[in-house]
């Protein structure tokens, strides 16, 4: 699906804008969300009433046949993880092997667009509590931003004056300011990153010098990659399964509400992912409601980071508990997904459960190989 005829009139649609903060911004956004729903509704009509997961989950199984396989092997994280639930659910008998890591709470899901983006940004604050504390412990020598007393205290310091103003981003490309919802961007795409936090702490130091430059550049990038044309399918998916229980015209509530879940998080993905649900113009003939507690033949494998920044821990406890036969691996690290933090342990666990459908014994938790600010970080363990 698609919701721009090219690159070039996708581009001069959004021109740069940045997330809003304030009112006056929020005021100019909505017509930006609301043309962007009507575009997608304008060149994918009919198409986005047949995106959700449960369709997913029914090509899912064609290509599982076209492979000639008898059953299911799957491994799979973040979102993936709901189209595995929903496979291992209505397919309950087709599943040979199934990993999951990284995992979304298919009830939150189906309770709409403000309860899910609710449960996303449910561990960024923790996200950047663990980032701030390690960044400590790191100390200057391999985080900048440390050796000025408090870490967290500095970089609260920095958002309060974001807030009251954008601050000079002369070397930034293009040219300009770094504004608060640029840094909430930097924020979010990089607290779910550990590999990344060196940089983040280099970048937020010389923003807390006065320089917003490099912040501004990463912010312009990262929201780019959101509105690309790769992330427009997700959003029809996301707006299939979990369609917004409120109208645009809540936004200052919803937003709010999203806010006080995460300050960090909350403005994101209210404007990026709920804003959208709320405008858009389709609703799914054919959605997974439920039940979720299948009895599969073997065991499903669920992998949890305790410092999950975009599907918290508790997400995997609770849908360990929900499916009929599953096994918990907690995985004692940082960032979205074990993937983000490598831990051979986990990947070791991983590869004996799919290849040969021995689980890990209940309560195993596998630490991280290397501690964030390591500058062997993602380096294999002698």
């Amino acid at each position: 699906m698609r919701c721009f005829a090219d690159p070039r009139s996708r581009t001069r649609f959004w021109d740069g804008l940045s997330i809003p903060t304030t009112i006056a911004q929020s005021l100019r956004y909505i017509p930006k969300v609301r043309g962007y729903a009507a575009r997608c509704a304008a060149l994918s009509g009919s198409l986005l009433a047949h995106v959700s997961t449960a369709d997913d989950a029914r090509d899912l199984d064609y290509l599982r046949r076209l492979v000639g396989d008898r059953r299911l092997t799957y491994h799979a994280v973040s979102y993936g993880t709901f189209l595995g639930q929903t496979y291992a659910n209505m397919f309950r008998g087709r599943v040979r092997a199934m990993a999951l890591d990284g995992l979304v709470d298919p009830r939150i899901v189906t309770r709409g667009a403000e309860a899910r983006f609710g449960d996303t940004v449910a561990g960024l604050d923790p996200g950047l509590r663990a980032f701030e504390s390690q960044c400590q412990k790191a100390g200057a020598t391999r985080c900048a931003l440390a050796g000025h007393g408090s870490v967290a205290a500095r970089v609260g310091r920095l958002l309060a004056r974001l807030r009251r103003g954008p601050i000079p981003a002369p070397t930034a490309r293009p040219p300009g300011a770094l504004s608060y919802g640029d840094a909430l961007v930097v924020l979010f795409a990089s607290l779910s990153n550990p590999r990344s936090w060196p940089q983040l702490g280099q970048h937020l130091d010389e923003a807390a010098r006065g320089d917003g430059s490099a912040l501004a550049t990463l912010a312009r990038a990262a929201l780019a990659g959101v509105r690309s044309a790769a992330g427009d399918p997700p959003e029809a998916i996301i707006c299939a399964d979990s369609p917004a229980r409120r109208r645009l015209r809540a936004w200052p509530e919803v937003i709010g509400r999203l806010t006080r879940v995460s300050r960090v998080g909350g403005p994101f993905v209210a404007w990026t992912g709920w804003a959208p649900c709320a405008s858009w113009r389709a609703r799914s003939v054919d959605t997974y409601r439920g039940p979720w507690n299948a009895m599969t033949r073997r065991p499903i494998l669920v992998i949890g980071t305790r410092f999950d920044t975009g599907t918290p821990y508790p997400n995997a406890r609770r849908v360990a508990r929900l499916l009929g036969n599953a096994v918990l691996l907690t995985h004692d690290g940082y960032g979205h997904t074990s993937e983000a933090d490598p831990s051979a342990c986990v990947m070791k666990a991983t590869a004996r459960y799919l290849v040969h459908r021995v689980t890990p014994s209940r309560g195993t938790v596998c630490p991280s190989d290397r501690q964030p600010f390591d500058p062997d970080f993602g380096e294999p363990v002698p």
